[in-house]
């Protein structure tokens, strides 16, 4: 299976990711369900989880250089936007 590389994303509240992959479609990703493991505990401040960056090369989010979260988790379980 192909999984489209990330171009773009950004916050759009608190919790809630937009991301927009090279093949045009865009993915809403919730990551509450993420908040309770250790490594994603920190996306709780707002101003971190809103400072996300994409990868160079498209194959992850980031917000620092323990927290990611991969094009394939982004593709699979977002949302069409």
């Amino acid at each position: 299976m192909h999984i489209p590389k990330i171009t773009t994303a950004f916050a759009v509240d608190d919790r809630t990711l937009i991301v927009q992959f090279d093949n045009d479609a865009r993915k809403k990703y919730d990551i509450t369900p993420l908040l309770d493991k250790a490594m994603f505990a920190p996306l709780r401040n707002v101003s971190l989880f809103k400072s996300v960056k994409v990868e160079q090369g498209g194959y992850a989010v980031v917000w620092n250089d323990e927290i990611d979260i991969s094009e394939y988790e982004l593709w699979i379980h977002g949302e069409t936007a």
